[in-house]
């Protein structure tokens, strides 16, 4: 797949993806994205990422049954990072809150738990 942009994946081959909650406008999730990530979210509608830590492929969802679906992907200005306005469904969290930004520096929890991860993992 050709973009219509060019996008830049960086040494490491990844690039930054913010997920947005298009409903909310609440910033769900940061993640990373390869090439091939980027176009599967593209062609599907569901959210893929590159995970570093187990160092695959993954679609948002597939275990936790908590899928994104993309209606939007969105370039900045220097082509490094995305985002997906994504229809959240579930927790964006692995551990079981509506979003991963659910603490302040200083400890505070400040979102809701959507799902005992515990259940789902």
């Amino acid at each position: 797949m050709d973009f219509a942009v060019d996008l830049d994946f960086g040494d490491d081959g990844l690039v930054p993806v913010v997920a947005q909650d298009v409903d909310t406008d609440e910033v769900v999730m940061l993640a990373y994205a390869t090439r091939e990530a980027v176009e599967r979210t593209v062609e599907t509608g569901r959210a893929h990422y590159y995970s570093r830590s187990r160092e695959e492929l993954w679609e948002k969802g597939a275990t936790s049954g908590h899928t994104q679906a993309v209606e939007d992907v969105r370039v900045d200005c220097d082509g490094d990072a995305l985002l997906y306005r994504v229809r959240q469904r579930g927790g964006a969290c692995h551990t079981g809150y509506h979003s991963c930004f659910h603490r302040t520096v200083d400890g505070d929890v400040v979102g809701e738990r959507a799902f005992d991860p515990d259940e789902v993992y």
